[in-house]
């Protein structure tokens, strides 16, 4: 995660993020990594998946930012992007929610597996705030410095791209609104859609097709929301 030549990252965001990895805190979370995984213990998602959302999600191709907190922490479960799971593992209770809400607000059949990889495709970054964590350990990575790397991807994405639509669920995310110029860019807030809070608000919310209004009122393509069959 040092040089330039270690660092598997996607050109754009490279450029943008170079002076972070540099940081202090960005040496610290290194030296954490490597002793964690000295340790024994297990890290997801698998290295050469941690930056998944930005690499699958250019700088330039961002039109729509989903922030999560934490990476499921189960077995083959997290690959990097945010309420995401790869395929053949079965969809966590909070992406059931999100795919009800799909289907009460735009018709969508709900699929059946639970990997988002075709929204990030389109310009969907889907980030979590702490991007590891120790297997069967929740938020066991959260304030080792992570919180400082992707609050800088969330400015970024506020100060050089226009007409985004940030879906910030739950008060966690909520929290990062002060990151985002709100006269540049759509934010839409709501409750968390896991099974705790959904009801109070997230089933209901039709963030979906708000925010495909907003992209098509800018003269942008929507978001096919529709996950693929396999």
């Amino acid at each position: 995660m040092t040089d330039d030549d270690r660092i598997k990252l996607e050109p754009s965001w490279k450029e943008a993020l170079r002076a972070e990895f540099e940081q202090p805190y960005m040496h610290e979370l290194r030296e954490f990594l490597r002793q964690e995984k000295a340790a024994g213990k297990e890290v997801y998602p698998p290295g050469p998946l941690i930056f998944n959302a930005l690499n699958s999600t250019p700088l330039d191709q961002v039109k729509v930012v989903i922030l999560g907190q934490d990476p499921y922490h189960g077995p083959g479960q997290a690959h990097g992007l945010c309420f995401s799971v790869q395929p053949g593992v079965a969809t966590p209770p909070s992406l059931v929610n999100i795919y009800k809400e799909l289907h009460r607000d735009l018709n969508i059949e709900i699929p059946r597996h639970g990997c988002l990889q075709s929204w990030a495709d389109q310009g969907v970054l889907l980030l979590n705030t702490t991007m590891t964590v120790e297997r069967a350990n929740a938020a066991s990575h959260a304030n080792k410095g992570w919180q400082f790397f992707t609050d800088r991807i969330i400015q970024v994405v506020s100060e050089q791209r226009s007409d985004v639509v940030f879906l910030l669920w739950g008060s966690h995310a909520q929290s990062k609104s002060k990151l985002i110029d709100g006269t540049r860019h759509l934010i839409l807030k709501s409750v968390h859609p896991s099974p705790l809070s959904a009801y109070r608000g997230f089933l209901g919310c039709g963030h979906f097709s708000r925010t495909n209004k907003f992209l098509e009122e800018r003269g942008l393509a929507p978001i096919v929301w529709q996950v693929p069959a396999n």
